[in-house]
């Protein structure tokens, strides 16, 4: 581990500058502005930081986490009263109890809207992976395993015509389908909400998981982690598939029963699979490294310069909304200003 110490020019108040905690190293771009407008110290680790935190935090007055990095309710219980401001380098926030921080009355900032197109982009090419069986493909042509051609070799499945399911019709799930439909693919999709007839420009729209699953030759998994979706993908839901369908997660891995999606690999009812996320990340079940008919990516969705630069900034500023007294757009719970206004702080 190494510190990195470097002075700033954000306050907290006349006379003392806002001291910044980052768990880890943005990019260039980030780091010189967390330079310039904070007392900032970047934590090195090639580990959660998780229990370390309560330490570590002890005089500063906000902390820019990674992703993987656990913040529970007993965490945030325990952090050093001089945090006054949570930020995470992600859009997800299931790492972080909000509820807990809520309560502490900590304002805690994410980074949404700037993702859309990269973690859509990472999802056509999985897509596109599962369908072609790129993976089983690519392995056979480094183990010298190509050989004479053969009209049945390496056959994959076209996409024209095919039926791309999509769980979850958020700005994601919406960019999906536009470069879904560029490839001919027939979109279906199931939200909480059905969507305006211009933002669903042509796809189905169905009125339950179940229904969506039934007709999805290609099922594409984008829905939000939360409570009353995680394991939602199980055995049950697994066999309502069209046989031989493919799957495809860039959305959360606990979203889905990954014993019963093996199982169902294994029966042929899953044909391939295409993810870039999974439980217990980045310690996945090593039955993943198994599967001959999968393209698995380690979480990778967000991993451009100019995305992961765009994330960081956006922590920033809700880190300095927060300090100017103008909460920025990307603040998760604004309820605790309501808190804060009513007890006369």
């Amino acid at each position: 581990m190494r510190d990195i110490e470097m002075n700033s020019k954000t306050v907290t108040n006349a006379n003392r500058r806002c001291r910044l905690l980052v768990t880890g190293i943005p990019t260039d771009a980030v780091v010189d502005r967390a330079v310039d407008e904070f007392d900032v110290q970047f934590w090195r680790e090639t580990d959660p930081i998780g229990d370390r935190l309560v330490e570590k935090s002890s005089g500063f007055d906000a902390v820019l986490v990674m992703p993987d990095d656990k913040l529970d309710r007993d965490l945030i219980g325990r952090l050093s009263p001089s945090i006054k401001v949570l930020a995470t380098h992600s859009v997800g926030y299931d790492h972080i109890d909000v509820a807990a921080a809520t309560a502490r009355r900590l304002p805690v900032f994410n980074t949404p809207d700037v993702l859309t197109d990269a973690v859509a982009d990472i999802a056509l090419f999985l897509i596109l992976a599962a369908a072609r069986r790129t993976t089983s493909a690519e392995v056979a042509l480094r183990n010298g395993e190509w050989g004479r051609w053969a009209p049945t070799l390496f056959l994959g499945r076209s996409l024209d015509r095919q039926r791309l399911g999509i769980f979850g019709m958020g700005r994601i799930g919406m960019a999906i389908a536009s470069r879904a439909s560029a490839f001919g693919m027939l979109v279906h999709y199931h939200n909480r909400s059905r969507l305006s007839v211009d933002k669903e420009r042509g796809a189905q729209f169905h009125d339950s998981l179940e229904s969506l699953l039934s007709v999805s030759d290609m099922f594409c998994i984008c829905a939000p982690s939360t409570p009353q979706l995680r394991g939602i993908i199980d055995a049950k839901r697994l066999a309502m598939l069209p046989f031989g369908a493919m799957v495809v997660n860039i959305a959360r891995g606990d979203l889905v029963d990954e014993a019963a999606l093996f199982a169902a690999v294994q029966e042929g009812r899953v044909g391939a699979v295409g993810t870039d996320v999974y439980r217990g990340e980045p310690n996945i079940d090593a039955r993943w490294l198994d599967l001959t008919n999968a393209t698995l990516l380690p979480h990778i969705g967000s991993a451009t310069h100019e995305v992961r630069t765009a994330m960081g900034m956006l922590a920033l500023d809700g880190i300095h909304s927060h300090f100017s007294g103008v909460p920025a757009a990307n603040l998760l719970n604004p309820q605790v200003y309501a808190v804060t206004r009513r007890s006369g702080d």
